[in-house]
C-alpha cells in the first residue's frame, strides 16, 4: 500500500460506499450515517484546503461530511429535496461552490459565495423536456483555473452553458457543437489552456476560450466512441483522461489518454476487461501518480503510474456515478 487515505464511491441506489484501508474492505454508507436510505448518489467533490471536507450530491439533496465521509448530514437550502447531478468547489476560492439539479427536478445550478453556508439559484434558462432523458441535468460544473468569473456546464440533453460572472448568470454556448446531448465539461490549466466538451460521441476542444472548437474525431480514433467522463492531472493539467465505452451501459469500454491538452489520444491498458462501458476517472491531489477509473456497473480500477498500469479491485458495486479520494 502506497498511498494513505479513504475511497469514496457514489452509487445508483446503494449510498456511498467508503473505504479507509485502500480496498481491502469496505463499509456501505447509509441511513446510520446521515444519508437517506437507498440513496442515489450522482456526484461527490472534495475541498481543496480541507482534506477531511467532502459533498455529495443525491436524489434528496446536497449533503456534507466533514471527517473524511463517515457522517453526512444535509443543510437546509433552497434546493431542498431536488436531485443533484453536478457540483463544482473553486479551488482557488472554496467558498465559491456550485451545484447543479436535474432529473426528475427542474433543471438549475445553485451558488454559494461562503462555503456552502446560504444558497441561492442561478440565472440559467433550461428546457423543461428533451429527448431521450426527459428533465435535462446538469452532469458536469467546471470553473476555469485561470479565471474566477468564468465557468462552464454540461446539459444532458440541452447544451453547453457558460458564467462570465462567477455562476450568477448563465448563456447558452459553445453553439458550434451541434449535438445537444452533453456528457461533461473541463477547463484544463493546459498548457494550452483548453476547454473540453463531451457530447455522446465525441470530444470537442476550444484552445481560444470557446470562440472556435476541434473535434477529436472519437468514431475513427477511440476503440470506442461513447464518451462519458474526463479528468485533467493536478499537477500536469495538459494530461487527462477520458472514460468511452461500446454504448450505454454497454459491454465493455477503456480509458483514452492525451498528454498534450486533446491535440492526441492513446488508449490505456486495463489489467482486465470492464464489464460495461468506462464511466468515471478521477485523480487523487495529493499523490500526483494515483489514479481511479470505474465502469458503469462497478468495476473500480486503481493505477499509481498515472494509468500506465491498472489493477482491478475486488469489490463489485452497483451502478458507479462518482469517486473521490481523501488524503489521510
Amino acid at each position: 500500500m502506497s498511498a494513505k487515505g479513504t475511497i469514496l464511491v457514489g452509487t445508483v441506489g446503494q449510498g456511498i460506499m467508503r473505504s479507509t484501508n485502500y480496498g481491502e474492505s469496505w463499509q456501505r454508507l447509509s441511513v446510520g450515517n446521515g444519508l437517506h436510505a437507498e440513496a442515489t448518489v450522482r456526484c461527490l467533490a472534495t475541498h481543496p484546503k480541507q482534506a477531511n471536507v467532502v459533498y455529495a450530491g443525491s436524489d434528496r439533496g446536497l449533503y456534507r461530511s466533514e471527517d473524511g465521509g463517515h457522517m453526512w448530514s444535509r443543510d437546509e437550502t433552497p434546493i431542498g429535496e431536488q436531485a443533484v447531478w453536478s457540483i463544482c468547489v473553486d479551488q482557488a476560492n472554496p467558498e465559491r461552490i456550485l451545484a447543479g439539479t436535474g432529473t426528475p427536478d427542474p433543471g438549475g445550478i445553485y451558488l454559494s459565495t461562503d462555503g456552502g453556508a446560504r444558497w441561492h439559484r442561478s440565472d440559467v434558462e433550461v428546457a423543461e423536456t428533451c429527448a431521450a432523458v426527459g428533465t435535462p441535468r446538469p452532469l458536469a460544473l467546471s470553473l476555469d483555473p485561470t479565471d474566477a468569473n468564468s465557468g462552464w456546464a454540461a446539459f444532458e440533453v440541452d447544451g453547453v452553458r457558460r458564467t462570465r460572472d462567477g455562476g450568477e448568470t448563465w448563456e447558452k454556448a459553445a453553439l458550434e457543437i451541434k449535438n445537444p446531448d452533453i456528457h461533461c465539461v473541463l477547463v484544463s490549466a493546459g498548457p494550452p489552456k483548453t476547454v473540453f466538451v463531451l457530447v455522446n460521441d465525441d470530444v470537442w476542444s476550444s484552445t481560444d476560450d470557446g470562440e472556435t472548437w476541434k473535434p477529436a474525431n472519437a468514431r475513427s480514433t477511440f476503440p470506442w466512441h461513447y464518451v462519458r467522463h474526463i479528468s485533467s492531472k493536478p499537477d500536469e493539467p495538459s494530461t487527462v483522461l477520458v472514460s468511452v465505452g461500446d454504448a450505454t451501459p454497454g459491454r465493455t469500454g477503456a480509458i483514452m489518454r492525451s498528454t498534450d491538452a486533446g491535440q492526441t489520444w492513446a488508449p490505456l491498458s486495463l489489467s482486465a476487461p470492464p464489464n460495461s462501458a468506462m464511466w468515471y476517472t478521477t485523480y487523487a491531489r495529493d499523490n500526483t501518480g494515483l489514479v481511479f477509473a470505474a465502469s458503469r456497473y462497478g468495476n473500480l480500477y486503481r493505477s499509481e503510474d498515472n494509468g500506465d498500469t491498472w489493477e482491478r479491485l475486488w469489490r463489485e458495486f452497483s451502478e458507479v456515478s462518482s469517486i473521490a479520494w481523501l488524503p489521510d
